[in-house]
C-alpha cells in the first residue's frame, strides 16, 4: 500500500464567526491510499481550535507504516494502532480512516454506505449554516441558502436576538442554533431558549462550556428545545458520560478520529437514549460524503461544508429537496 498526501487551504466563501473564533480558510490534509489499482481517498479539516496543523499532521503521517493496513481492514485495530502513535490528532486518523473506507468500497465494488448498513430513503435534509455576522451579509447569506429546509445560526454573542430577528426578517425556514459555548448564565439562557422556541428553533448545540456540566443538565431538564452536545462530545468514551447531561450528540468525523468510531458513538448513542446530529468542519465533498454516508442512521444533518467554501477540489456532491443523494458508485462516490 502506498500514502500519499498534500496540503490544502480550503477557502471560505464569507468570513465564519462564531462565539470565540473567526476566520476565512481552513488548512487540511488531502491523502490517498493506493492498494492493487485503485486509491482511496481521504481528509483531515484541521479548523484551529481544535489544535491541529499541517506541520502536526505531517509529523504524524510520518510515524504512521501503512503496511499495517492489510485488507479486508480491521478497523479497531488500526485506530487503536493509529492512537498508539500519538494522543489527539483526530483529524488527520479521520483523513486516514476516510481513505480506507473508500478503497474498501472500491476493492468491494460496493458504496461506502451500503458498507455501513445505511438506507439512503431515510437521508435526513440538512442545515446550512450562517456566521455570526452584519445584517446586510447575514441577508446575503440567506439569499445563497435558498432550497436549504434548514439554516443553522451561530450565538453566543451579545446581539443574539438581534441575529435570530434579522434572518426571521428574511425566511420563515426553520432554524438550528449552535452557541458554541458562548452563553454563561442558566436563567438568561433559558429564557432565551423559550424565546428561540417562538422563533421556530429546532435545536440547540452545545449552549454553556462544556466544563460545565451541572449548567448544560439544568439547561436539558428545563429546555422545550433539544440540547446537543457538540464540544462536550469528541471520541466515543464521551458519549456515556454526556447521557443526562444533553439530549443529544453531534459526531463529527473530524472529531471522532473517522467513519468507524462515528458509526460506534451513533451505536452508543442509540443505546443510552440519545438523539444524534452529524455535523461537520470546513471540509471538501470527500469527507462530507463520508458523513453523508453515515447520515441516515442519524436524526438531524449538518453537513453544509460544499456549500460554504469557494475551491472545493472535488465535484459537488449530488444534492436535491435539501438532502444528499448516494449514490450506488463503489467508495464514497467521490469525482475529481
Amino acid at each position: 500500500m502506498k500514502l500519499t498526501y498534500r496540503p490544502f487551504e480550503l477557502q471560505l466563501k464569507h468570513r465564519f464567526t462564531i462565539a470565540k473564533f473567526s476566520r476565512t480558510a481552513t488548512p487540511l490534509m488531502l491523502l490517498q491510499l493506493e492498494h492493487e489499482r485503485y486509491t482511496g481517498y481521504g481528509e483531515a479539516s484541521m479548523v484551529p481550535y481544535m489544535g491541529e496543523s499541517v506541520e502536526i499532521a505531517t509529523a504524524f503521517l510520518n510515524q504512521v507504516d501503512v503496511s499495517r493496513f492489510t485488507y479486508p481492514f480491521n478497523y479497531p485495530e488500526i485506530i487503536a494502532y493509529l492512537d498508539s502513535l500519538a494522543p489527539g490528532n483526530p483529524a488527520i486518523k479521520a483523513a486516514i480512516d476516510i481513505a480506507l473506507h473508500d478503497l474498501e468500497g472500491k476493492l468491494r465494488q460496493q458504496p461506502c454506505w451500503q458498507l455501513l448498513g445505511s438506507n439512503p430513503a431515510l437521508m435526513p435534509a440538512t442545515s446550512i449554516t450562517l456566521g455570526i455576522d452584519t445584517p446586510d451579509v447575514l441577508a446575503q447569506k440567506v439569499s445563497e441558502a435558498e432550497g436549504f429546509k434548514f439554516i443553522k445560526v451561530k450565538l453566543g454573542s451579545d446581539n443574539d436576538k438581534q441575529l435570530i430577528t434579522t434572518i426571521r426578517s428574511l425566511t420563515e425556514v426553520p432554524l438550528y442554533v449552535d452557541a458554541n459555548q458562548g452563553w454563561t448564565d442558566r436563567e438568561q439562557s433559558l429564557d432565551l431558549i423559550y424565546w428561540l422556541q417562538e422563533q421556530g428553533v429546532q435545536l440547540i448545540e452545545q449552549p454553556m462550556p462544556k466544563t460545565d456540566v451541572d449548567g448544560n443538565a439544568w439547561l436539558t431538564e428545563r429546555s422545550p428545545i433539544p440540547i446537543i452536545g457538540d464540544e462536550a462530545v469528541q471520541r466515543l468514551p464521551d458519549v456515556e458520560k454526556v447521557a443526562g447531561v444533553y439530549h443529544g450528540i453531534n459526531v463529527k468525523l473530524m472529531k471522532s478520529a473517522g467513519i468507524y468510531e462515528a458509526q460506534q458513538m451513533i451505536i452508543k448513542a442509540r443505546k443510552l437514549g440519545l438523539k444524534v446530529l452529524i455535523g461537520c468542519m470546513s471540509e471538501t465533498s470527500c469527507a462530507t460524503l463520508a458523513a453523508a454516508a453515515l447520515a441516515p442512521q442519524c436524526d438531524w444533518a449538518d453537513l453544509d461544508g460544499p456549500f460554504l467554501t469557494s475551491n472545493n477540489p472535488f465535484a459537488a456532491p449530488a444534492f436535491k429537496d435539501g438532502r444528499y443523494v448516494l449514490n450506488d458508485a463503489p467508495g464514497l462516490g467521490l469525482s475529481l
